[in-house]
């Protein structure tokens, strides 16, 4: 079943996505090349509970850092600690957030210090998807329009989108149903109704869209190695346009 929220529940939803976001702004401040994946984690955790929130990766099925950080090959949940960032590589950031019961969560992927055309493009083509999934969640629509908008803008410019990985609902727990993967035909699934919230993610790589897990059972990265990218919002269906919870990244 997927949860229709009310409006007192998505003002908390936004609450906690915002924290999200300006946890977010304040770490793109603090990426350069030099710095360990590790001391980027302690800033976040430091930054959510001076905003009275609380990092909901922690502990989430035995995850043991505060937020996910992936550089280049990797996909998602990179574990931080020892890695030093290094000059042209790229970044994902995935920040979740608790705050009185409700949670945000949402990811970005960044440049460390000048990266070469093809990872820029990589990153573009990523964010211009999200940008279309979010534009086809209107009432009306079917839940796999959104997915169906990430695959066919990435594999025209050549990328593919993982398969083995999803979005999903997000509201008292922040992994809710529905699944929502980033590829498939429209016009499957439920249709769209005000008040559901999803975290919607593509996850896109320069190659191959295979994927494994590395022996720390929770690093996903590419299996030919090329680098992948990684963008997320938090959005509410509405009677209009969607609302993007996470809105300012």
């Amino acid at each position: 079943m997927i949860n229709i929220r009310n409006a007192r529940e998505i003002e908390l939803l936004r609450k906690s996505a915002q924290i999200v976001v300006q946890a977010l702004k304040m770490v793109e401040t603090r990426i350069q090349p030099g710095v360990r994946t590790g001391d980027l984690d302690l800033e976040i955790k430091e930054f959510i509970c001076s905003h009275n929130g609380r990092p909901a990766f922690k502990g989430f099925h035995g995850y043991p850092a505060n937020s996910c950080i992936s550089v280049d090959e990797q996909v998602v949940h990179g574990i931080p600690g020892d890695r030093v960032l290094k000059e042209g590589e790229i970044v994902s950031i995935d920040i979740g957030v608790e705050l009185n019961g409700y949670y945000g969560d949402a990811a970005k992927t960044f440049k460390v210090g000048a990266v070469d055309a093809e990872k820029d493009r990589l990153m573009r083509y990523t964010k211009e998807s999200l940008d279309l999934a979010v534009q086809a969640a209107v009432v009306g629509n079917r839940l796999s329009d959104i997915g169906h908008a990430v695959q066919q803008h990435v594999e025209a410019a050549g990328f593919s989108v993982v398969r083995d990985l999803v979005g999903h609902g997000l509201g008292t727990e922040m992994h809710e149903p529905p699944q929502i993967p980033n590829y498939g035909p429209p016009g499957k699934g439920p249709r769209l109704k005000p008040g559901m919230v999803f975290a919607i993610e593509p996850m896109v790589n320069m190659g191959s869209y295979e994927v494994y897990t590395k022996d720390d059972d929770w690093t996903v990265v590419t299996s030919d190695g090329k680098p992948s990218a990684h963008f997320e919002h938090d959005i509410v269906i509405t009677n209009s346009e969607p609302e993007i919870l996470t809105a300012g990244l």
